[in-house]
């Protein structure tokens, strides 16, 4: 394919433990339904907060993936 066509869809993954377990459940979810994606960009950080310390991490990332003609 000279010129790819991408697509991206948007997922929020979450943990209890950080922000980067966050991102790869996210990821890994993904993968599961979506042939080869490619690149993930990180849209948006949250978390709940309980007893005054961080309760779960919220991370919304885009994934990237090429469209197949």
């Amino acid at each position: 394919m000279k010129d790819p066509v991408y697509k991206l869809i948007e997922l929020t993954g979450t943990s209890t433990t950080s922000i980067e377990d966050a991102v790869a459940n996210a990821i890994k979810r993904a993968h599961k339904t979506i042939k080869n994606p490619c690149w993930f960009q990180v849209i948006e950080t949250r978390g709940n907060i309980a007893k005054g310390n961080v309760h779960h991490w919220q991370v919304t990332i885009k994934v990237g993936f090429a469209v197949n003609e």
